[in-house]
């Protein structure tokens, strides 16, 4: 079914799922901790906090998932999830110091449900069609954090506001883990069967989720690009909704905060077929020359869209909207990548898995990150200037990594010649 393993359906379901729940809060939450009260620097750390707890969690995933068992994780992370959020709005909205602790904390969570999907995903798929099932993976990510995370919220907000609608995100997540605790299958008896470790042997199994980045330079690299890829994708929700709905940062009040809302769900909407489409594309022809000119090249052309299209043409809904539409097709480009780290270590399929989901959870630090430490100095269009020229840096990168690819590359990452692509291809 279009690359989708069929054995996986409820388990792309699930991940929609959830991920509309967690994605509630990401396009407004920025705005609504400013009018609690707090500084736009100190909403800006509360998101980089919370991706830096994020990177950390990814990164143990990998291993976890392969010793623990990943739909067991799954479960774990969505209930550790409802739970850390009920103490959010409970106890942490009442202070700064709670909700950047509280919010941070959180971020263990949803990782272990999204990251030990990842791993389900790469136990049960043959190599050469990892890519086509990793793009299932991000259209049902996009769906629920981006699509159905940014649209349902936008008919809340204005009926029920923003406090009562994060406390309605709980109800799509344990819808989520309720549908992965009873309709996603574990892992294929052959994957399962994993070696016995003792406490010391599982210790060195998830440190060579870091020890593999100096191991093994190509997979280096690839977390390298892997972070760049995305690193608007999570800098956005934090800065757009001040610089295109207020002037606290230096833009103006080109749109309401339900436009916004829609534009970025419009992105996401994009996302579902693209993610698809690349996908496949990508298994036919080549990951890395799709994600170095359609993915780098195109993100950096879409970042500079969103910061130059409200200062040139105002209130242009439409041009933002194209805006959005250019920035889905660009970052879905980058779907391969989730096959590209266990092809480059085959040996270590769960430390390549870490090191992946390590550089996942990085950029979701790094971006808010970023964007915080320059606003003040260089204001958001200065910010998306940095932004494009670190895609600039990625495309670069990308001519270093030379991962295998089955009816593409020889088992040194080399294209084959073209006769022989073409005839994969068809």
């Amino acid at each position: 079914m279009f690359g989708m393993p069929r054995r996986l359906l409820f388990g792309y379901l699930a991940l929609a799922v959830f991920m509309t729940g967690d994605g509630f809060e990401l396009t407004f939450l920025s705005r609504f901790l400013v009018e609690k009260g707090f500084s736009p620097t100190q909403a800006g750390f509360a998101f980089t906090a919370y991706g830096l707890v994020v990177a950390f969690s990814a990164w143990t995933t990998g291993v976890l998932a392969e010793i623990v068992g990943a739909k067991r994780l799954m479960v774990l992370g969505g209930v550790l999830w409802m739970v850390l959020h009920v103490l959010f709005l409970t106890v942490g909205l009442q202070s700064v110091l709670g909700t950047i602790v509280i919010y941070s904390l959180r971020g263990v969570a949803y990782p272990l449900f999204m990251y030990s999907f990842v791993v389900l995903i790469a136990q049960s798929v043959q190599p050469g069609r990892l890519a086509s099932a990793m793009g299932w993976f991000w259209s049902s990510f996009s769906l629920g954090i981006g699509v159905m995370g940014a649209y349902v919220p936008s008919l809340l907000v204005p009926a029920i506001g923003e406090y009562a609608t994060l406390w309605a995100s709980l109800v799509f997540v344990a819808a989520g883990t309720a549908m992965c605790a009873f309709l996603v299958p574990g892992a294929p008896p052959e994957a399962a069967r994993t070696t016995e470790r003792d406490g010391q042997g599982r210790a060195r199994e998830l440190l060579r989720g870091v020890t593999i980045l100096v191991e093994n330079r190509q997979i280096a690299l690839s977390v390298v690009i892997r972070v760049l890829c995305n690193l608007t994708l999570y800098a956005f929700p934090m800065m757009m909704p001040l610089y295109l709905t207020t002037g606290d940062i230096g833009g103006q009040a080109w749109f309401s905060l339900p436009e916004w809302m829609t534009i970025w769900a419009v992105m996401n909407a994009i996302a579902l077929g693209s993610n698809v489409v690349w996908g496949r594309l990508g298994d036919r022809y080549g990951w890395m020359r799709q994600m170095r000119w359609c993915g780098f090249g195109g993100m950096a052309i879409a970042t500079l869209a969103f910061a130059y299209v409200p200062v040139w043409f105002g209130a242009g809904f439409l041009l933002m909207v194209a805006a959005a539409v250019l920035f889905a097709l660009s970052v879905t480009a980058f779907v391969p990548m989730g096959a590209i780290f266990p092809a480059l270590a085959p040996g270590h399929r769960g430390a390549a898995i870490s090191a992946h989901n390590l550089a996942s959870g990085l950029t979701t630090f790094a971006g808010p990150g970023i964007a915080t430490a320059l606003l003040p100095v260089v204001g958001p269009i200065g910010v998306c200037w940095a932004f494009a020229g670190l895609m600039v840096l990625g495309t670069i990168t990308t001519f270093f990594i030379h991962p295998p690819q089955p009816g593409i590359t020889t088992e040194t990452g080399r294209m084959l010649p073209r006769r022989d692509r073409l005839a994969h291809a068809a």
